[in-house]
């Protein structure tokens, strides 16, 4: 199938590469050039595993992009609009894809053949059928389900793995104005044989997405209100109870060949300092807003982003607990991606984290292995000193705020043990360093023991008085 992809951000880009991949035709959009030359000379403009080796294989055969939107509608059968939908406080910002809609329309208005539009940006639920269709219509002169496809094929991609769940999908949703509709995005998925093709209409296929997101954030919040009650409770390791949970039938069911198997969604049912990226954080205000406007309270949602909304500065409490102070404590900031396997700092947890530690006094130095160039776009002229390693981030600091889970960070036990003196705090916002396994730990979900603050410092001065 000829396809032409409106939009070369996470989703657009990941979505055309992974096509192409798949022997369609693609033709990836966008107005930045600088994204379109690097496509088009086979390198990746964003960071996220696995992409850049389909780029450079398929560029210039299955894949080319372009800033010519009306050409590349002209020359193919199916068009993802995959455009930023930000949200501004009150409700998603539809303008990109109102634009988006519009220029579609203008070129199918000088097309004779068949046309199907897709929406791929998440949007909240009528905006495929009441915004994005009439826009088309009026600028093409033409009618949806008679004159040209309208439908909406929800992303369930998730950076770092964004790829691998593209290949690798859990559910097809093929929403749509009509049959025709569902049909060629069936068509468009028939490189993945025996996943399952949910045909809904396209306001289900609209919710689908806000629901499956909302589902994993709650599960995140959850865990992490049990976790603020281990700590309050005392000898209680928030970890070895979400392991209790976790070890639920329903979450860990019996397969007749492999024994127990865990499910994936137990990742979300872990403690920590809170979610981030481009979806929950939006996807949950935005819904939440859109209840509002149904005169529905959203009690549970907005309950899941209140909860989030504190667990950064959790993360600083707990530092400033440990060292009694932190005006002049160096403090080392580990990790500003919001999650492992991007660069993406869109509503990190270390954002609010590192500007917190600055507005308390701390000189703060942050180390990420991908993220210092988006740390310095991020924070501009207030951004924190960027280390070039993990072992110059921890040389000398008296504290160490563990954000993000990379991989490279387990080897903080040996890089603390090697500096020697007065070992620094350890605040381990995502439990993944052994208690045991530093002089001087405290983590989310787990109140400080006595015997884990080291001797003589200021956390055991005060030790009654933390919690």
């Amino acid at each position: 199938m000829r396809v032409s992809v409106i939009g070369t951000g996470y989703v657009g880009l990941v979505s055309g590469a992974c096509l192409a991949a798949k022997n369609h035709e693609v033709v990836c959009v966008d107005v930045d050039r600088a994204k379109v030359d690097a496509v088009n000379a086979g390198k990746c403009p964003i960071h996220e595993e696995g992409l850049p080796a389909i780029i450079a294989r398929h560029a210039g055969s299955t894949l080319t992009a372009t800033t010519d939107l009306a050409a590349a509608v002209h020359e193919t059968d199916l068009t993802l609009v995959a455009a930023p939908t930000p949200f501004d406080g009150e409700r998603i910002d539809l303008s990109y894809v109102r634009e988006i809609a519009r220029r579609i329309g203008e070129a199918l208005a000088r097309k004779r053949a068949y046309h199907v539009v897709v929406v791929k940006s998440t949007v909240v639920p009528g905006t495929t059928d009441d915004v994005v269709g009439p826009a088309v219509a009026a600028g093409a002169g033409k009618v949806p389900g008679r004159d040209f496809g309208l439908g909406m094929n929800p992303e369930f991609l998730s950076e770092g793995v964004a790829v691998a769940d593209f290949m690798q999908p859990d559910r097809i949703v093929a929403g749509g104005i009509d049959e025709r509709t569902r049909d060629a995005i069936a068509a468009l998925y028939e490189g993945f044989p025996g996943v399952p093709l949910l045909r809904v209409n396209n306001r289900s296929a609209e919710m689908m997405k806000y629901a499956s997101n909302a589902l994993q954030a709650l599960m995140i919040s959850f865990a992490n209100e049990i976790a603020d009650l281990c700590e309050a409770v005392g000898d209680v390791d928030a970890t070895e109870v979400m392991r209790g949970v976790h070890s639920m039938k329903e979450l860990t069911p019996l397969d007749e060949r492999a024994g127990r198997v865990k499910a994936p969604i137990t990742s979300f049912l872990f403690p920590g300092c809170g979610f981030g990226g481009s979806c929950f954080p939006k996807d949950l205000k935005a819904i939440t807003a859109h209840g509002r406007t149904l005169d529905l309270p959203m009690n549970v949602l907005e309950a899941a982003i209140s909860v989030n909304a504190g667990r950064p500065l959790r993360m600083v409490d707990l530092a400033e607990a440990g060292l009694g102070t932190l005006v002049g404590r160096r403090v080392a900031v580990l990790g500003l991606a919001f999650k492992q396997g991007t660069d993406d700092m869109r509503e990190s947890p270390a954002i609010p984290i590192v500007r917190e530690l600055q507005r308390r006094g701390a000189v703060v130095t942050a180390f990420d292995p991908v993220a210092a160039g988006q740390a310095v776009r991020t924070f501009g002229k207030a951004a924190p000193r960027l280390a070039a390693s993990l072992d110059e981030a921890v040389r000398d600091a008296d504290a160490i705020l563990l954000v993000t889970r990379w991989s490279d960070f387990g080897d903080l036990p040996r890089l603390i043990a090697a500096r020697g003196g007065q070992p620094p705090l350890l605040v381990d916002g995502r439990r993944m360093i052994d208690p045991h396994a530093v002089p001087w730990y405290r983590g989310i979900g787990l109140r400080e023991r006595a015997a884990s603050s080291p001797r003589g410092s200021v956390a055991q001065d005060r030790e009654g008085s933390l919690s």
